[in-house]
């Protein structure tokens, strides 16, 4: 059933779920940082930033949305025999894995161990993260990637200076 994958070189398959990871990360910041904390989807992403009360919160329809594009996109290739298709459908689900591992359980404890970095990339990252909650609501945030963290000053930076409409 999956034999047209072997139409691909591996590597061609490697490259494809790499750059795709990388494409997802640009996607989720821009999402993230428009539409999430936009005015149109900020009625699901307000409860992220808000203290949890169960195990779930309305801010995770976000991964369910992002789930059933890649499941469609593996059953269109499955479907069609489309190797590349298949291949895009898999850098999406790696990156929501990725996603889940960095932001969720690394960041907020939602797994059902706890890890506090040290230092290092995973050490900004999760600083980062906890800058972006710095701010009350979702005017002034910084840091929208989920696996990209700019340096840590430079957040530090920009939470200082006034923000547009805000009273001085």
């Amino acid at each position: 059933m999956l034999s047209y994958l072997s139409q691909m070189p591996w590597w061609q398959a490697l490259a494809i779920v790499i750059g795709v990871v990388a494409l997802m990360e640009l996607t989720a910041y821009a999402a993230h940082r428009w539409i999430m904390h936009g005015k149109w989807g900020w009625g699901w992403h307000e409860s992220h930033h808000q203290p949890r009360t169960g195990l779930f919160e309305r801010n995770d329809y976000y991964a369910v949305v992002f789930a059933i594009l890649s499941i469609t996109l593996f059953a269109i290739a499955t479907l069609t025999g489309t190797a590349w298709l298949f291949w895009v459908a898999a850098g999406i689900t790696t990156y929501g894995l990725l996603y889940f591992l960095a932001h969720d359980g690394l960041v907020h404890n939602r797994l059902p161990f706890r890890i506090v970095p040290k230092g290092g990339y995973l050490q900004r990252l999760y600083q980062a993260h906890r800058l972006h909650h710095a701010v009350d609501g979702r005017e002034g945030c910084v840091s929208f990637g989920f696996l990209y963290a700019p340096p840590i000053r430079d957040l530090k930076a920009q939470l200082k200076r006034p923000q547009p409409g805000a009273d001085a």
